[in-house]
């Protein structure tokens, strides 16, 4: 039914840069360089210590070969861009659980990112170090570029701003010609086309730090409506079912790894963490699922190898298809964990103990109550004029649940 052409592939590839430029446009300094974010970035170099340690283990690949650093990056990824949607749906941006997502996320996309610059390239590594220095100063270029033009206030900024939500789109395109420049660099420099996707976003978020509503509506309603899913499809057309059903160990063993190497790691660290220990474990099982929803990079670090020579295409169809399935399997076990949370997990398995024949019945009592609450919840959020974010994020500041009731506050405290 899909036959992959020179212009789906072209499509597809930008569906693909489109993924990774609203992902770096969602990490902000503090996702780096915060308490989460540090913590993110010792959790994902375990990670990967972890990853090679099992690669090394495994008889089929060499973990100093170019396939066995491939996998060994494949299972340490989290499919930031494939989450953010589902995260702003199920109301979890700028919630606990959101921010530290976010904070495991930025590492686990930005790091195999540069692993896979470095690790995977054919070159002399001197060689990849200086084409990547070299790109990046392009990259610090396109960004200072219009952050001068803007402090200037010359004919160009005001034209591109005054033409901002016109038939023209001025930004839109600015954007897309950022976007598809640093692609196209990225690409005659033997990169990978996600580095200078990212890198695109990285610069958008330089430029508008603040966030623009209206941009963010455009592109995400560009990338969602059309490219995203297209490189999705693409993804799929390109598996080797034969492949599977000739090797499903393999398939069923890759999604334990990343069980074992991501979600575990991530886990671990949130146990541990001076800021997350206090948090419940349906809570650090929700963020550690998530974070290891993969594809994306997946499909970018089994195309190198494969067109290394280093990876055959049945092989690949097998891991690009594990990674397919935990970006619909990984937020179904989250949200099966976050609503444990509503419906006293705990309490339910110690009913169940007390009286083991009324499994069914207490579990469908604790179900009718998490739902009851998220209903009211729900309506009472409406009352308010308040949104199912706003009521986490005021969690968040309120330690032990207590907020001082501000002056304007009402009788009730509303």
């Amino acid at each position: 039914i899909v036959h992959v052409t020179d212009a789906t592939a072209l499509l597809s590839d930008l569906g693909l840069a489109f993924l990774f430029l609203l992902a770096g446009y969602e990490i902000s300094p503090k996702n780096l360089t915060g308490a989460e974010g540090k913590r993110g970035a010792a959790t994902w170099t375990v990670t990967f210590a972890i990853a090679a340690l099992v690669v090394a283990a495994w008889p089929s690949f060499s973990v100093f070969s170019v396939d066995g650093m491939a996998v060994a990056i494949a299972l340490t990824t989290t499919a930031l861009g494939t989450l953010l949607p589902i995260l702003q749906e199920r109301g979890l941006m700028g919630t606990r659980i959101g921010t530290e997502i976010l904070a495991y996320g930025t590492w686990g996309e930005l790091l195999p990112v540069l692993a896979m610059t470095l690790l995977l390239s054919t070159r002399a590594k001197w060689e990849t170090m200086l084409i990547l220095v070299a790109f990046i100063a392009i990259a610090l270029i396109a960004a200072m570029v219009p952050k001068q033009a803007e402090r200037l206030g010359g004919w160009l900024y005001r034209f591109v701003v005054e033409n901002a939500n016109t038939n023209s789109q001025m930004l839109v395109r600015t954007v897309n010609l950022l976007l598809i420049g640093l692609t196209a660099i990225s690409a005659l420099f033997d990169l990978d086309i996600v580095l200078g996707a990212f890198a695109a976003g990285f610069i958008m978020r330089y430029l508008i730090p603040d966030g623009n509503p209206t941009l963010e509506m455009k592109h995400s309603a560009m990338a969602y409506g059309f490219f995203i899913p297209l490189f999705f499809v693409m993804s799929g057309a390109k598996i080797d079912v034969t492949a599977i059903a000739a090797n499903p160990e393999l398939l069923v063993l890759f999604i334990a790894l990343l069980l074992f190497v991501r979600a575990l790691p991530i886990f671990v660290s949130l146990s541990f963490g001076k800021t997350s220990r206090d948090m419940t474990v349906p809570e650090r099982l929700t963020v550690a699922f998530y974070c290891t929803t993969a594809l994306p990079i997946i499909v970018a670090v089994t195309t190198v190898a494969v067109n290394a020579g280093a990876m055959d295409q049945g092989t690949a169809s097998v891991l690009v298809a594990a990674g397919g399935i935990t970006v619909f399997i990984m937020p179904l076990l989250a949200s099966i964990t976050a609503r444990s949370v509503n419906a006293h997990l705990g309490e339910a398995l110690r009913e169940i103990r007390e009286q083991p024949r009324a499994v069914a019945r207490i579990l469908a009592e604790h179900r009718r109550h998490e739902r009851e609450l998220h209903r009211q919840l729900k309506a009472r959020l409406r009352e308010a004029g308040l949104k199912h974010s706003d009521v986490f994020d005021l969690t968040q500041r309120c330690p032990g649940g207590i907020c001082p009731v501000p002056p304007e506050a009402d009788d009730d405290g509303k």
